[in-house]
């Protein structure tokens, strides 16, 4: 039963009462009353009912002072005029006194339950047309942190009241055609979680930027969580496969990105109504990480369960209590974007050519866009903002939604993939860099600029106006194939962006792009750091600031980009090549050179398998092996497959499987499959010697085709007669696969060729090919070229 008409407690709430004590309100209601059995813990606390809001609009003709100027909004009034004049109104009236009585009365009562007299508590809007599927209303009313005492609650209540109509709220109600005096509001109070002695954040039970639906991602920051929400800090990034959660021995967290967290919102001396203050964290608070592994564990068990009983993606703020260290869930909502996009179809955009990198941050959505730069301060700025400019500033709060809606693009110095900025960028279909550190400084007022979120994580500002590409891929008419097609994914950033492609897996995930990309560093230089002249010493402890155990920072790194990309396409196979740097490409990594002999001809030199059991490089493939075995064995992604590139011999092959078999790899155990690239002509005429050590091969075409025609692949002199179509390719390709298949091993091809050359397809489904594996825009060419193939030609 209900305590009163005007305040309702948490307990009695759910998600039916959004009516009455808006999105926010009910769903913390349906919370403790669902999921505290689960282990999920809300805050306890009251709400304030709709039927209240109501009465106060009817005191002093408040209701008709609101309509009067909502109706000179429609009129033609400015939005800064009409706002202010509401919120006057509502500052000059008080509260009803039932309403005052009941809030205080509710006070006291918390108090009693926590043991203390005047609580200090969070005091949020909820509004009853807020939390829909359809609009997130993220950030359109006011909240306040440690409030303290009865009048500055009913202070602050007053305020949030007033905060409907704030000149955001309203124009953000107009745009979505909310009738202003239909919609209510609910306030929410809660004891507040200490997280300004620990740290705040919020999660999405989704990829924010792909709609990937498998995986859990936290931000984190320390201090209160205003400085997520609003974009004021780079927060700490977590991401989570939710399929393998609760499996027994495993822990599936597929990266720990580290934030600066600059600043941390705390406790103000003294205790009044919104008593907190912003100050500089230190450089141990910057260089560590807000959660450790079982604290992001939970959070993501706790993501899963709210999801699966509300049944639809969720958007989550939590926090961390520093004087017990427990967690907290403190608001859950809908999420409304990836929610409204259309499953059947894959938007996606490509820059036909680069050009000069300004600025790089977090990718928001996966568009592309180009205008003239705009660099803007302050929301009150808008009279200089022009429609289609790029906006660039140091960060957003909803005040600037009115400029964002005009916008090309958005471009911020600050804030993570929930900030303010992210969050009202997807909603509206505008792409988005958030966090570049510099953009206010580094883009000039009036440059025409290309803004790039169309390449993986990481969001690209380039000089000038770039030609791009845009195309929808319908994927409702996509034909079936007895031929597997399969992709080849280097980027783990991106991979997430392809998982609605339903390809049977990935053919060939590269290592050397992960390492050349996010681990930069040669793995040797790390294990011998003493060994590395003073400037590579000098960056490479820059890049590893946090890892006491250097090479551990390799090993992380890899995994994680392995499990990423293992990740968006489980349980089907996921075939990772071991590295396959040439000798020149492993010497610009840093720290390299020193490790590094000179070569005449790289392409024949130190490469692939021979690196792997030799004295110079047996070392550093151990670290790539201890990143395999965390990402199947701790992380529990058994689908990755090991593929070994260039193993000229059979003898090479033996001592390859030897050293991996050390270093916990062994080929069966725990269902681990070991492939070998088919790139050498070794390879096809000793193929029934190679298929006795592995379980299939993938065929490397360019390679093949140059060892077998003797032709330089990257020669221009040559060009003409490099061709993977001429019989003495194809006559060793139908040769390979029928000896492989003889002694019961799979073939695959990964190349572009297929996607060019249908005829090419059809050569490789006649010779009985078990699977092709294309870049991800090939995918539905090759997938109509094979199925054309099957149906035009029969198998030998």
């Amino acid at each position: 039963m209900r305590t009163d008409d005007r305040v309702v407690w948490f307990p009695e709430l759910g998600r039916a009462d959004v009516g009455v004590v808006g999105g926010k309100n009910a769903s913390l209601g349906e919370l403790i009353r669902n999921l505290a059995a689960a282990g999920v813990r809300v805050p306890g606390g009251f709400a304030t009912t709709a039927e209240a809001y109501r009465e106060y609009l009817a005191v002093g003709g408040l209701r008709e002072r609101v309509a009067e100027q909502i109706d000179r909004l429609h009129r033609g009034a400015g939005l800064a005029s009409v706002g202010r004049a509401v919120r006057r109104a509502f500052a000059e009236i008080d509260l009803p006194p039932d309403v005052a009585r009941a809030i205080v009365h509710a006070y006291r009562r918390l108090g009693n339950d926590l043991g203390r007299a005047d609580p200090d508590v969070a005091v949020r809007s909820s509004a009853t047309a807020e939390d829909l599927p359809e609009a997130s209303f993220a950030g359109q009313q006011e909240s306040f942190l440690n409030v303290t005492g009865e009048q500055a609650l009913l202070a602050a209540c007053r305020r949030c009241y007033a905060s409907l109509f704030t000149d955001r709220a309203i124009d953000y109600r107009e745009r979505l055609g909310y009738d202003h005096l239909k919609v209510a509001l609910s306030i929410g109070v809660q004891r507040m979680v200490r997280s300004d002695l620990a740290g705040a954040g919020v999660m999405f039970s989704i990829d924010t930027e792909s709609g990937f639906p498998h995986s859990v991602l936290i931000n984190a920051a320390w201090g209160l969580g205003d400085t997520v929400v609003g974009g004021l800090v780079d927060p700490d990034e977590y991401l989570v496969f939710k399929p393998l959660l609760g499996r027994p021995g495993v822990r599936p967290v597929l990266s720990r990105t580290r934030g600066r967290k600059q600043r941390k919102t705390v406790y103000a001396d003294g205790a009044g109504g919104a008593a907190t203050r912003t100050v500089e964290t230190d450089e141990e608070e910057r260089r560590g990480l807000v959660l450790d592994e079982d604290e992001i564990l939970t959070l993501a068990r706790w993501a899963t369960d709210i999801e699966r009983h509300y049944g639809v993606a969720m958007d989550i703020e939590w926090a961390k209590d520093g004087a017990d260290g427990g967690l907290f869930v403190v608001q859950a909502r809908p999420e409304t974007v990836q929610a409204r996009r259309e499953a059947a179809l894959l938007h996606s955009y490509r820059l036909r050519a680069g050009g000069e990198r300004l600025v790089t941050g977090l990718a928001i959505g996966d568009a592309i866009a180009t205008g003239q730069v705009r660099v803007l301060h302050s929301a009150a700025e808008i009279d200089r903002f022009s429609p289609g400019a790029v906006l660039v500033t140091e960060i957003t709060d909803p005040d600037w939604e009115p400029i964002m809606k005009r916008a090309a693009a958005i471009v911020t110095d600050h804030g993570g993939r929930t900030s303010h900025a992210a969050i009202v960028s997807r909603e509206l279909g505008v792409p988005a860099i958030v966090g570049t550190g510099r953009a206010t400084t580094a883009l000039a007022d009036g440059r025409p600029i290309t803004v790039s979120c169309a390449e993986g994580d990481q969001g690209f500002v380039y000089a000038g106006t770039l030609d791009f590409e845009e195309r929808d891929l319908d994927l409702t008419d996509v034909p079936r194939t007895d031929t597997k097609v399969m992709l080849n994914l280097a980027n783990p950033a991106a991979a997430f962006r392809w998982w609605r492609l339903p390809a049977d897996g990935v053919g060939l995930a590269r290592i050397e792009f992960i390492v050349n990309n996010h681990v930069k560093i040669h793995p040797m230089a790390l294990l011998r750091l003493n060994a590395v002249d003073a400037e590579d010493r000098r960056r490479i402890l820059d890049l590893t600031l946090g890892y006491d155990d250097k090479p551990e920072y390799f090993v992380e790194r890899l995994a994680h980009g392995v499990a990423r990309i293992a990740a968006s396409r489980w349980p089907d196979p996921v075939i990772v090549r071991m590295s396959d740097f040439k000798t020149n490409e492993y010497a610009r990594l840093i720290g390299g050179r020193g490790f590094e002999p000179r070569e005449e001809n790289p392409m024949l030199g130190w490469r692939g398998a021979s690196r792997y059991y030799s004295d110079a490089y047996r070392d550093g493939f151990a670290l790539e092996c201890r990143a395999i075995r965390r990402v199947r064995d701790e992380i529990g992604l058994t689908n990755v497959v090991v593929m070994i590139p260039f193993c000229r011999t059979v003898e090479e092959a033996d001592q390859v499987l030897k050293v991996m078999s050390e270093n916990g790899l062994a080929r069966g155990q725990n269902e681990l499959r070991v492939f070998v690239m088919a790139e050498i002509p070794s390879n096809v005429i000793l193929a029934d010697s190679f298929a006795e050590r592995f379980d299939g091969f993938s065929i490397g075409s360019n390679d093949l085709t140059q060892l077998t025609l003797g032709v330089d692949r990257d020669s221009a002199a040559l060009a003409h007669l490099f061709d993977e179509r001429n019989p003495a390719v194809t006559r060793s390709i139908q040769q390979l696969i029928a000896t492989a298949h003889a002694e019961h091993c799979k073939v695959g091809l990964c190349g572009q060729r297929p996607s060019d050359d249908p005829d090419f397809a059809r050569i490789l489904v006649r010779a009985g090919i078990d699977s092709i594996s294309v870049t991800p825009d090939s995918f539905l060419t090759v997938k109509q070229n094979v199925a054309a193939a099957e149906r035009d030609l029969p198998r030998l």
